[in-house]
């Protein structure tokens, strides 16, 4: 067991008016926190993630980088797993949002940032019966390259509408036990990882 808490960050990939992505961030928040994580929850709607021309490791002069987004990049890189939370209305991601620890999610945020080896879990959702998979399976792919490695579990919720109250209350009981399932899995991969990371550092530092 760790000797001090794991750090979670939920990265949320929605904007639209009605968002239902903000019930699964406070749910797996609510989780998180329950099972003994320190979370903080990435929304785009609120840190106003502008498009991306300029990512954090095109600065040659560090002085030069926006405040909001050192501070944020430092979160990242104090946090040992992801959360992502994605929707599936849209199958491929768009490049504006992007989320890390545990993830409600969308991709291009994450290009913002320096990189650096996590653990991820996927949490997708929709209001129809499949609950975003087709989303999910092309998240995993591009986490990967973003050096973060996803645990097997993937935690899909359809009709999500039904399943989650709008202060992220679990309507359903299986989103309880879904979410500890895959909690389960990322609390030990990102327990390994960080004490692999302490021992022997990541194969490709990241880039500040």
């Amino acid at each position: 067991m760790s000797a001090q808490k794991l750090k979670a960050i939920i990265l949320l990939g929605t904007v639209r008016e009605g968002r239902l992505g903000l019930r699964v961030a406070k749910l797996m928040q609510n989780q998180l926190d329950n099972a003994g994580f320190e979370t903080t929850l990435f929304d785009p709607l609120e840190m106003k993630f502008p498009l991306l021309f300029k990512p954090l490791h095109f600065y040659r002069d560090k002085s030069e980088v926006p405040e909001w987004l050192r501070r944020a990049n430092q979160q990242i890189l104090d946090a040992t797993a992801t959360s992502s939370c994605r929707p599936s209305k849209i199958a491929f991601f768009s490049r504006i949002s992007f989320s890390a620890g545990i993830v409600c999610y969308s991709p291009g945020k994450i290009a913002f940032f320096s990189r650096i080896s996590f653990s991820a879990g996927i949490v997708c959702y929709s209001p129809g019966i499949y609950g975003g998979m087709r989303a999910a399976m092309q998240l995993r792919a591009m986490l990967s390259e973003c050096g973060m490695l996803t645990v097997s579990n993937l935690f899909g919720i359809p009709k999500v509408h039904e399943a989650i109250g709008e202060k992220g209350e679990p309507i359903d009981p299986h989103m309880v036990s879904g979410a500890a399932k895959l909690i389960e899995q990322l609390k030990w991969s990102a327990d390994a990882l960080k004490n692999h990371r302490s021992k022997f550092g990541t194969p490709t530092e990241p880039r500040l």
